[in-house]
C-alpha cells in the first residue's frame, strides 16, 4: 500500500506531496483535499492525494477489505505503560491544584501517553508497517465515533510519512462555506466526562462553561463582530461506555479572513491548539503542561480531519481516542501509542481524575490489543 487516508465522507489513496504548515499554510487555501495531521507540540503537515473519492460519511472504514478485517495483530493487553504512572499523575493534578489556587490558571488538561511494542511485520511475518486501515476497522466496529478516519503514509511511499488512526467524539473546527460569500466556523468542545449522565456534577458543568467561554474568545479572533454565539450548551451525548458534556460555537468568518491571503494560517493561530485540551487562561495552562508532561502528546489533542479548499469547507477533529504508529526514534524502539487526560480545576480530586483517564482510555485500548 503506497497510502491511504479516509475521514468522514472522503477518501484517499496515492499520496503525492505533503507541506509542512508552519512553513507553507497558504497550501490549504490553494484549492485541493487536503488529510491534515496538526501535532499537539510538534508538526503541522496536510498531505494531498491522486485519487479523491467521496462517499457516505463512515463508509470506508466500515467497509474494509477482508484482508484488513484479519491482518490486526495489536500489542499485548498487557503490554501498555504509562508516561506517568498512578502516583505520578495523581501528584500532576495537586501540582496544577496549587496553580489554580495561586491564581496561575483556571484549569489545565493533563494528559498522560501509553506505549505498546508493536514492531512492523505483515499478517505473514513479512517486513511492512501495521495495517492502519485494519485498526480503523476494528474501532469503526467496536467504538463508532463521529470523527472516526485513518491516515497512513508509509516511509516506502517517499514522501514524508504519517500513521494515525482517529475514533474521536470531539470537532475541533467545521468551515462551511453558505450562499452570498458568508462562512461559518463551528467548534464543539467537550468537558465533563462520566460513565452515565448521573455521574456528571457541578466541577462537569463548571469546567465545560469555562472552556466554552474560551472557544468562544477564540473564535470571535477571526469571526465578525457579534456573530460568535453559544447555540448549546451542557448538552449530553452518549459514546461506547461513556458520556460527555458537550457545547457548540459558531460564528461567521470575516470578510478579510475569507478573502485576504492566508486564511488557514489566521484560523489555526487563532484556535490552535484546541481550547479543551490545553486549558485556561490557554497560554498560562501550555506553560504548565510542558512543566508537567514528561514526553510529547504527538497527534494526540491536535488535529486531525481535511480541507477542501475547493470547496471552502473542512471538517478537523481534535486528536483524542487516537492511536498513532512511532516508528521508532532517538533510540526507542517502534511502538504503538495512545492517550489519555483529564481537565484539572480546584475542585478535581487527584484519584478521580486519574480514574477518568482510565475509563477514557479502556475500550480503545483493550480494541487495539491482541487478547481483544
Amino acid at each position: 500500500m503506497d497510502g491511504y487516508a479516509q475521514f468522514g465522507r472522503l477518501e484517499g489513496r496515492s499520496p503525492v506531496e505533503v507541506v509542512d504548515l508552519a512553513d507553507t499554510p497558504e497550501a490549504l487555501d490553494r484549492g485541493g483535499v487536503w488529510f491534515v495531521v496538526a501535532e499537539f507540540d510538534g508538526r503541522a503537515r496536510a498531505w494531498r492525494f491522486a485519487d479523491v473519492r467521496r462517499g457516505p460519511v463512515g463508509s470506508v472504514a466500515a467497509a474494509a477489505t477482508p484482508r484488513a478485517r484479519t491482518a490486526w495483530a495489536g500489542p499485548a493487553r498487557d503490554g501498555w505503560t504509562s508516561s506517568l504512572d498512578q502516583d505520578g499523575y495523581e501528584a500532576a493534578v495537586r501540582t496544577v491544584r496549587e496553580h489554580v489556587r495561586a491564581g496561575d490558571v483556571y484549569q489545565v488538561n493533563v494528559c498522560r501517553v501509553l506505549s505498546a511494542p508493536l514492531a512492523p511485520g505483515g499478517p505473514d511475518g513479512t517486513p511492512a508497517e501495521p495495517d492502519a486501515r485494519a485498526l480503523a476497522q476494528r474501532l469503526a466496529a467496536g467504538n463508532p465515533a463521529p470523527y472516526q478516519g485513518v491516515l497512513h503514509v508509509p516511509a516506502s511511499s517517499g514522501i514524508d510519512p504519517v500513521w494515525v488512526v482517529c475514533a474521536s467524539p470531539e470537532l475541533f473546527l467545521r468551515l462551511d462555506a453558505r450562499p452570498a460569500g458568508i462562512t461559518t466556523l463551528t467548534s464543539g468542545p467537550i468537558k465533563g466526562t462520566a460513565t452515565s449522565p448521573e455521574g456528571l456534577g457541578d466541577k462537569d458543568r463548571a469546567e465545560n462553561v469555562m472552556i466554552t467561554d474560551l472557544v468562544r474568545n477564540d473564535l470571535q479572533r477571526v469571526c465578525a463582530p457579534g456573530t460568535v454565539e453559544v447555540t448549546s450548551l451542557l448538552g449530553v451525548e452518549h459514546h461506547p461506555g461513556l458520556v460527555h458534556l458537550v457545547s457548540t460555537v459558531t460564528g461567521r468568518l470575516r470578510p478579510d479572513v475569507v478573502t485576504g491571503p492566508g486564511t488557514w494560517a489566521r484560523v489555526l493561530a487563532a484556535t490552535f491548539p484546541p481550547a479543551s485540551v490545553s486549558g485556561a487562561p490557554k497560554s498560562s495552562a501550555l506553560r504548565i503542561i510542558r512543566d508537567l508532561e514528561p514526553v510529547p502528546r504527538g497527534p494526540y489533542c491536535g488535529a486531525v480531519g481535511w480541507v477542501d479548499a475547493d470547496a471552502g469547507t473542512a471538517e478537523l477533529a481534535v486528536g483524542i481516542r487516537t492511536f498513532w504508529w512511532d516508528r521508532g526514534t532517538d533510540g526507542r524502539s517502534p511502538a504503538l501509542r495512545f492517550g489519555t487526560g483529564a481537565g484539572i480545576t480546584w475542585g478535581s480530586d487527584p484519584h478521580g481524575e486519574w480514574l477518568e483517564t482510565e475509563l477514557k482510555a479502556r475500550r480503545l485500548v483493550d480494541l487495539a490489543s491482541a487478547a481483544h
